[in-house]
């Protein structure tokens, strides 16, 4: 018989759910098959830790006296975006600096950004606010340098766009003759090795290809505390193509995702830098997955083995946006260490961590085993297949191209203080 999100509530509140990791759901499905496994399991919990780019922090630092309409903001240095109301900030993971020391002594190197600062005030450490305004009325002030901590501001929300990507591409170096220093690291020349992301069997999205679960309300474990998503991820993509048991093949769904910092941990937000690249954070995400009927039952019994992932040239098709596939490998088989492209064995590393995936689904499990984790029912589905577009790359216009023949406004900077 079929189960409801509230039956499994009830269940979790009377500490009588079972509840699994999704490896091990894979030996139940094993054992029992996916039907007696329906009827045995309640919840199966998944877990994904890595550098997620697109994630931030929404503060509210509140109003100094005399009151400030801040326009320009940097936190440890690192710029953060004003212009929302007058003391609402917003810090991405991958600001960095306009000036940073280890940059210039190690170029690329980019050891402190935006992640950092994040990471910085969930350890309780006091973070440097310098702002600037012009100056208004009821809002006279236009300078302020002063010090602020996690437990000092009004209000902390991470606030991340894009997490949990379902599926993603393994990177090599085809084409340059030199080490590329990309966001999935150092790849070397001659496709010498390969890295990769997502924690496979574990990652929480693969665990439901099609979202019959997941959705905007769905409670979820971030960064250590309880967080929510909120919407489909930016480049949510419902139309990439998927293997008969529903698995993309490459880069599909992403979660918008939320969630109070002040509850959250060090030890699953940690800041990133990325030589190279730039800064980012990564972000510890664990997704409870109810096992209403034996579909979710199989689904949430997927293999490393059945996730094939895309390999991409970074040195040109990537960075060309060509969408070339130079092969499709199993997790299973990146795992193992090495994958082989165009007959070369080639080297694989992971950037996500496995030991921490399982870390936050084992962390998730026992909170759901001692009733204080309860199920949060989508109030609206992902969009799934069939059911929006799929991703545009941006068509560039010269402003000549825009309405009436006429160039944008241009708008001078504001400098305060």
């Amino acid at each position: 018989m079929p189960k409801t999100f509230e039956e499994i509530n009830e269940k979790i509140a009377a500490k009588r759910a079972v509840v699994v990791t999704a490896e091990e759901m894979i030996g139940v499905v094993e054992e029992k098959g996916a039907k007696k496994a329906a009827e045995t399991v309640d919840v199966v919990t998944t877990g994904t830790f890595g550098p997620m780019c697109s994630s931030g922090a929404q503060i509210n630092v509140g109003h100094p006296t005399p009151r400030m309409k801040i326009q320009k903001a940097w936190l440890n240095g690192v710029p953060a975006q004003a212009g929302l109301a007058a003391v609402d900030l917003y810090v991405g993971a991958s600001a960095l600096p306009e000036d940073d020391p280890a940059n210039k002594v190690f170029p690329g190197r980019f050891a402190y950004g935006g992640g950092h600062v994040i990471e910085d005030l969930v350890r309780g450490k006091d973070v440097l606010l310098e702002a600037r305004a012009y100056g208004t009325d009821e809002y006279p002030r236009t300078k302020l340098e002063t010090l602020i901590n996690l437990a000092s501001v009004n209000r902390a929300i991470l606030l991340n766009p894009r997490n949990a990507y379902q599926n993603y591409n393994v990177a090599v170096n085809a084409s340059v003759s030199r080490p590329l220093y990309t966001y999935l690291g150092v790849l070397l020349p001659k496709r010498s090795n390969a890295n990769y992301a997502t924690a496979g069997q574990l990652s929480p999205l693969l665990n439901d290809p099609f979202y019959r679960t997941i959705g905007v309300g769905t409670r979820i474990f971030l960064g250590g505390g309880t967080g929510y998503v909120f919407f489909a991820g930016s480049q949510h993509d419902p139309t990439v193509k998927r293997t008969k048991q529903g698995v993309p093949v490459e880069g599909a769904g992403t979660l918008s995702v939320t969630g109070d910092l002040k509850g959250m941990s060090a030890d699953f937000l940690r800041g990133v830098s990325v030589r190279g690249y730039g800064a980012s954070l990564a972000v510890g995400i664990g997704v409870p997955i109810p096992v209403l009927d034996e579909e979710m039952a199989r689904f949430t019994a997927v293999r490393d083995e059945d996730i094939l992932a895309p390999v991409v040239d970074y040195g040109t098709d990537y960075a060309e946006n060509t969408g070339k596939v130079l092969a499709r490998v199993s997790y299973a088989a990146l795992r193992s260490g090495t994958i082989e492209v165009d007959g070369k064995k080639v080297r694989t590393a992971s950037v996500s961590s496995v030991p921490k995936a399982r870390e936050i689904a084992e962390a998730l499990k026992r909170r759901i085993e001692a009733g204080d984790f309860r199920l949060g029912k989508p109030v609206e589905t992902l969009p799934g297949p069939g059911e929006g577009e799929s991703m545009r790359p941006l068509v560039i216009r010269p402003p000549s191209t825009t309405a009436g023949g006429l160039s944008p406004p241009r708008t001078q900077r504001i400098e305060g203080g």
